[in-house]
């Protein structure tokens, strides 16, 4: 690809965002379009804003939503998004101060390099092909890839520094949430599971038992769970339309107007009888605790928050298959479908899940085929010779090199998401935040195999199985690869970065939904049931991937760096904007994304150092490869000694600052649980609807 087709995908996709950009910025100030753009402002505030009067600048565009982004602080992002929230705009921070020096290092010193590698006559900047600006470029022995090796130190340096002291922060920052946090009654419950089954005994009983013959001087109550799923639902979904149901106005008709064709509808709107509705049917006729209907799983309560994490670092009977104890999530964030799942079923489904992970994976090799075929024009035109006339004409040649090849990726990968996520929700996780997490990962391994090693291999399904059966060929097979493939990796960012930036803060599904509900449904009442909190398992994944590619073609091919730079800039101020007006905070994980990203981007340097090393071999540079083996060595170190040093404390809790959270409590005459907060009550009341 040349630079022509560059410029032309990246004027489509600024002309594009600006588009975008600019209509978010008038659909934001149309009173209907409130519940779409400040969701949790509306949520928090329980305000609706009925001002439907007509004015100009509500069809003006305008960056006023771009500098409250901006001015918005750390402090009022940790009280709105949580420490969760904080972690991504500290991840994005990070790769802004990364990258900018990458920029400034590799846009001066190697891209010179890059373009005067070889002797040869340049043509103009705008008729060059792209890898005259990659160390392709470079010829064989040149004394000149110092200068690479010397970036490669300097970006690989600052970015374990900045990582250092990231973590170091975040670390703090995951302590003060534990010990500034109100009693929750996660810090003093375990949850127990595969409860042993004894005849004539029910399970309720049978902890009672153990806890109390065990834990006598530690242990105050118990919750056991019962599956009345079915039921629970049908009465939420009750009480939801009996809200709903408004008495109708004196004067006015009792049918509705159908929106679609102006006629009526044939139901009646009734008139609220609550009374009427308690008389027939009371929640004291369900009888939920019987033994039928207790599952194998518990919510065991102690007195002290110490006492419940001693819990459950123990075996509780010389069985580990039974008994099986961890600390509880709060209650917001249980995902209690999952609680009566069998123990010793997780293990299967954990492996179900793997096997189906990795035919997903493969099965996806397909499409990212199909997008290699589009950049190889030449592959393309000798498989299909009747497209040759077609594919010679300068217009198509640029749009089909330089910008639908990451368009179709991008439309195939939005299928990724909701697939993990049905993955990790049969895996079994007891909360939601465990099972984001866990999609998290999975998409994470798919977007590095399926949009970085595979679309780095030119030979389809076979070559990428031989890659693969290979691993110690992969460095030197990227070494040759990546250099060619960077003009692809350059509209992908144009196309996946900044377009789905544009699509994320336009909210199109929303912005639909919304539309039909109050033009067709004609239901003007902003309701906040459809909120929902963070993704963060589709984000994080997408900022890590960028990551990887910018450390992978800072060095190779500089080019890229302007436009990733550009990018985190504009989520660092979009996700702000997203995190303070639109989403919800429904749990806390207390930061445990970090640990992701940090050994996602050692992971990236040491990938970039290894091919470095390849690339250096191919151009015939010993020193240059020999000088760049201490570099991988002393990421790893640093690697071990964050493992050691900071990695713990997300693992684990401190019995330090568990023991002061106690005895302040004891000291103050509270012991964490205080009734008028019904944190407790709202654990057993939710147990009992499990």
């Amino acid at each position: 690809m040349d630079i022509d087709a560059l410029l032309t995908s990246a004027a489509i996709n600024t002309g594009l965002s600006v588009l975008l950009f600019s209509l978010y910025s008038i659909l934001r100030k149309q009173p209907s379009n409130s519940i779409v753009y400040f969701g949790r402002r509306l949520a928090s505030l329980n305000n609706r804003n009925s001002r439907n009067h007509f004015s100009f600048e509500r069809f003006v565009p305008s960056p006023s939503w771009i500098v409250k982004a901006w001015e918005t602080t750390e402090n009022e992002i940790l009280a709105i998004g949580g420490l969760d929230a904080v972690v991504f705009q500290r991840t994005l921070v990070f790769s802004i101060r990364v990258f900018s020096i990458a920029a400034v290092m590799c846009l001066f010193l190697v891209l010179p390099v890059n373009y005067y590698g070889q002797e040869m006559k340049h043509k103009h900047i705008h008729a060059e092909s792209l890898n005259v600006f990659t160390i392709a470029n470079v010829k064989e022995g040149s004394r000149w890839l110092w200068a690479h090796c010397l970036t490669l130190y300097i970006i690989s340096c600052s970015a374990c520094v900045l990582l250092y002291f990231e973590y170091k922060s975040i670390t703090k920052m995951r302590l003060a949430h534990i010990t500034t946090s109100p009693p929750n009654p996660s810090h003093f419950t375990i949850l127990v599971r595969s409860i042993p089954y004894s005849v004539g005994e029910s399970y309720s009983n049978s902890v009672k038992k153990f806890f109390t013959d065990y834990y006598s001087s530690s242990y105050l109550s118990h919750q056991i769970v019962y599956r009345c799923g079915l039921v629970q639902k049908l009465m939420v979904d009750a009480e939801k339309i009996c809200t709903k149901i408004k008495a109708v106005p004196n004067g006015q008709p009792s049918l509705k107007p159908c929106c679609l064709c102006g006629g009526s509808t044939s139901f009646k709107v009734l008139t609220d009888e609550p009374e009427t509705v308690k008389d027939s049917f009371s929640y004291s006729n369900l009888n939920l605790a019987t033994r039928d209907n207790e599952r194998s799983a518990a919510f065991v309560i102690f007195k002290t928050r110490y006492a419940a994490v001693i819990a459950t670092q123990m075996l509780q009977s010389p069985n580990p298959m039974s008994w099986v104890t961890e600390l509880a999530p709060e209650p917001h964030d249980v995902l209690w479908s999952n609680l009566c799942i069998p123990f010793r079923q997780l293990w299967l489904r954990k492996i179900v899940t793997l096997l189906a992970t990795v035919v997903f994976m493969v099965l996806f090799l397909a499409p990212v085929t199909f997008v290699q075929g589009l950049t190889q024009l030449e592959k393309l035109s000798q498989t299909f010779p009747f497209l040759r006339g077609f594919l010679k004409q300068d217009l198509i040649n640029h749009v089909l090199t330089g910008y639908l090849p990451s368009v179709i990726l991008m439309l195939f990968l939005y299928t990724v998401p909701p697939t993990m996520m049905l993955f990790s929700s049969v895996e079994g996780p007891v909360s939601r935040s465990g099972r984001k997490r866990s999609a998290c990962l999975k998409i994470l391994y798919f977007t590095i195999w399926n949009v970085f090693f595979v679309n780095h291999v030119s030979g389809g399904f076979l070559y990428a199985f031989n890659m693969l059966s290979s691993v110690g060929d992969i460095p030197v097979e990227l070494a040759k690869a990546i250099p060619n493939q960077a003009s692809f990796f350059v509209t992908y960012v144009l196309t996946s970065g900044w377009a789905s930036l544009s699509c994320e803060v336009m909210q199109p599904f929303s912005l639909l939904c919304n539309f039909l509900k109050k033009h067709l449904r004609r239901n003007h009442e902003d309701s906040s049931d459809g909120l929902v909190s963070f993704p963060y398992h589709t984000e994080v994944p997408r900022v890590l991937l960028f990551g990887l590619i910018g450390f992978t073609y800072s060095v190779m091919a500089p080019l890229i760096l302007p436009f990733l730079l550009i990018y985190f800039l504009l989520a660092y101020l979009v996700y702000r904007n997203q995190v303070v007006n639109v989403y919800i905070r429904k749990y806390e994980s207390g930061g445990q994304l970090w640990p992701i990203v940090h050994n996602t981007t050692i992971f990236s340097l040491v990938l970039t150092q290894m091919i470095a090393i390849g690339v250096f071999g191919i151009k015939k540079s010993p020193i240059a490869s020999g000088f760049t083996i201490p570099l991988i060595i002393c990421t790893l170190l640093f690697n071990e000694y964050c493992r050691q040093r900071f990695s713990p404390i997300f693992k684990k809790n401190v019995a330090q600052v568990l023991i002061e959270m106690d005895r302040r409590d004891e000291q103050s005459g509270s012991d964490g649980r205080d009734p008028s907060t019904d944190a407790f009550s709202i654990l057993s009341v939710t147990a009992n609807f499990s």
